[in-house]
């Protein structure tokens, strides 16, 4: 995937190893989206798909700063369904959980 270096983000504070980063997809705001702003390059980009980024803090680091969202779309998901059930698009499951697991941290 274009990975350069993993980080286990349960053994390791990615703000620890990450340096110079050209973007950051923030999927978690709140303290994740916080300290996401130091490992951007100048001139970097943080995008956060949950929680609006701070244009003041985008700011005070040099950085742009963005907001993604997406509203369903009732025309776009009835296509997906309809490749779905032609076999046209097939979902990969990795792993299959029992509900009360649902909370488990995968390994």
């Amino acid at each position: 995937m274009g990975v350069d270096e993993p980080i286990d983000c349960e053994k390791t504070k990615f703000e620890d190893v990450a340096r110079e980063v050209d973007v950051v997809l923030d999927t978690q705001g709140g303290e994740t989206q916080q300290r996401s702003w130091k490992v951007l390059k100048k001139a970097g980009l943080l995008v956060s798909v949950i929680q609006p980024p701070s244009a003041e803090e985008a700011a005070k680091h040099g950085v742009k700063s963005a907001m993604v969202s997406r509203q369903p779309n009732a025309g776009e998901l009835d296509e997906i369904a309809k490749l779905l059930e032609a076999g046209k698009v097939k979902p990969l499951v990795e792993t299959s959980l029992p509900l009360a697991d649902a909370k488990r941290p995968m390994n």
